[in-house]
């Protein structure tokens, strides 16, 4: 497994996605009680009640492009019309848990907030599609990985500049390993001293070997492209 570089991109106020990853579009809740204006539901029928309608399940199912291993049947997978039409009664509403939030007023849209983990919203960002997403990243100030995006490679597990930057006292780059398995998002100002030490190590490296240079130059000009976004942005940084 490999050791990747990420920077705390809604710190920046230069991020292209930031509008986007803001803007919250839909919450997941275990409880919707009161939010149940702005709920979203599925309508289904049940898969015996569904079967029983139609005695040619087979067909219904080709016809209509519906999974057989589907557990029930939703009106949305519905495409034949007569079909629709014959379900439609037998059809139930349940919730979804998900919740439309710009649906809410304030004080409904800050309980909802505080209900929920970050995994559990949908944003305008995750509507997007790869090749939008792609687009922003590549013109985005804070596109350090060569245009491809704020998230790139710092070598494998087992890279030996950690312990190369050690031995000559530069003690963030250093600490990756450790930064992996805690967790620690490094400040703007852990990125100057960070540039400064890339400096070092790209002096030094001659002194490891060839093969040294060869193999950690690369992660070296990685490592000064994330200091410097991070210090001139004020954003954090993480190894993970």
């Amino acid at each position: 497994m490999g050791i990747s570089i990420g920077i705390k991109e809604l710190e920046a106020p230069s991020a292209a996605c930031r509008s986007y990853k803001t803007d919250i579009r839909r919450i997941m809740m275990t409880d919707t009680a009161g939010f149940e204006d702005a709920a979203e539901h599925d309508e289904k029928v049940p898969l015996e009640r569904a079967m029983t309608e139609f005695p040619d399940w087979e067909a219904f199912l080709r016809r209509n492009r519906i999974n057989p291993e589907t557990d029930a049947v939703y009106m949305d997978k519905v495409k034949n019309a007569d079909d629709r039409e014959r379900l439609e009664p037998l059809a139930e509403r349940t919730p979804t848990g998900w919740v439309d939030f710009p649906a809410l007023d304030p004080g409904r849209a800050g309980r909802a907030l505080e209900s929920s983990k970050n995994e559990d919203r949908v944003t305008g960002w995750d509507l997007l599609d790869f090749d939008t997403m792609n687009g922003i990243c590549s013109g985005c100030p804070l596109s350090w990985d060569k245009g491809r995006g704020c998230i790139g490679s710092f070598g494998p597990d087992g890279s030996l500049l950690p312990e190369i930057a050690a031995r000559h006292g530069c003690g963030i780059i250093a600490s990756v390993p450790e930064g992996v398995a805690s967790g620690r998002v490094y400040t703007p100002s852990e990125a100057r001293e960070m540039l400064r030490e890339t400096e070092v190590l790209a002096t030094a490296l001659p002194s490891e070997g060839k093969m040294m240079v060869r193999r950690y130059s690369g992660p070296l000009e990685r490592l000064s492209a994330v200091a410097r976004i991070s210090s001139e942005e004020g954003c954090g940084f993480y190894f993970f």
